[in-house]
């Protein structure tokens, strides 16, 4: 293990393989997480999965809610490094200039584009061929410092949210192991993003779950697997909420979308601009997920037939 003093700041479960891999190779003197939340229908106060392999392993942790109003508790260890992966705050300029080999982040997309909270969820929605991880200097931007190694991952036609995730993840966590030696070493690469390619990934706002008819199949399928299984896609049947988890899409020419206008063995089929979105796996509100036939086998399938969805 090289005497390499590290405080490592993350805070969801995409966090902890990095934090797993620097425990593992390098002296972690601090863990710095969100806050624990209220979670659930029970609002049950939550630690985040980084805090929990944190305490898991003894290490130390610290839960500031404003980082920049709390910095002396990591100013005063001196780490030789900080290394963040959605962490989800900016960090200040005091902060930055603390460690000897800077401040790292691992951010998963191919920087410059989708800068944010959402990098995941927007490369999937806007049907992107490609995404990855981008290790990075941090400056007092919004992951607009300098970049040090990319590694690019071909987004497959089966990939959600969830899955992507998990892979963006691993990936993070390997390249950053590859790299930091030759951070530590000041013999790195070192490039500039143009901020004329730059485009941000904010993080899902409430209506952007909501799934709108009028638009194509190949939109609405990105849509609901860039939002699979979080914050999951939606429409409105019956003045009731029902998530959509998976659908497929057959073309044809419609005449008005958003109808419900043919209901097989184990799908709804609803009208969009270009054909008929077949909703395969839900949600309807208050239960839990299952197969769309699971939840035919227990309605009247006539009144669903022509009905209006929203």
């Amino acid at each position: 293990m090289e005497k390499i003093r590290v405080v490592f700041m993350g805070t969801p479960e995409f966090s902890v393989p990095v934090l797993k891999m620097l425990h593992e190779n390098y002296q972690v003197e601090l863990v710095v997480t969100q806050p624990d939340k209220l979670v659930g229908r029970k609002q049950i106060l939550t630690p985040s999965p980084v805090k929990q392999y944190a305490l898991e392993h003894h290490i130390s942790v610290f839960q500031p809610i404003k980082i920049k109003k709390e910095l002396e508790e990591i100013i005063k260890l001196q780490p030789d490094i900080i290394i963040t992966c959605a962490y989800g705050q900016i960090l200040p300029k005091k902060l930055l200039d603390c460690p000897k080999f800077g401040c790292i982040n691992v951010h998963a997309s191919l920087l410059p584009k989708y800068r944010g909270g959402a990098p995941i969820h927007k490369a999937l929605i806007n049907g992107e061929k490609e995404t990855g991880i981008t290790i990075m200097y941090m400056d007092e931007g919004m992951d607009t410092g300098d970049m040090i190694q990319k590694e690019v991952y071909q987004i497959q036609p089966d990939d959600n949210v969830g899955t992507l995730h998990d892979k963006l993840s691993t990936m993070g966590a390997n390249l950053l192991k590859e790299v930091l030696p030759s951070i530590i070493a000041k013999t790195n690469k070192r490039e500039k993003q143009k901020e004329e390619e730059a485009t941000y990934a904010y993080n899902i706002k409430r209506e952007e779950e909501h799934l709108d008819f009028s638009k194509t199949g190949n939109e609405l399928q990105n849509q609901i697997r860039g939002l699979n299984p979080w914050p999951t896609a939606h429409f409105i049947l019956f003045d009731s909420e029902i998530k959509i988890l998976e659908a497929k899409f057959k073309e044809e020419t419609i005449k008005e979308v958003g109808i419900i206008k043919d209901i097989t063995k184990d799908a709804i089929g609803i009208t969009c601009q270009d054909g008929i979105l077949y909703v395969t796996k839900i949600k309807p509100f208050g239960k839990k997920i299952m197969p769309t036939k699971d939840y035919l086998n227990g309605i009247d399938k006539a009144k669903l037939q022509n009905q209006k969805v929203k």
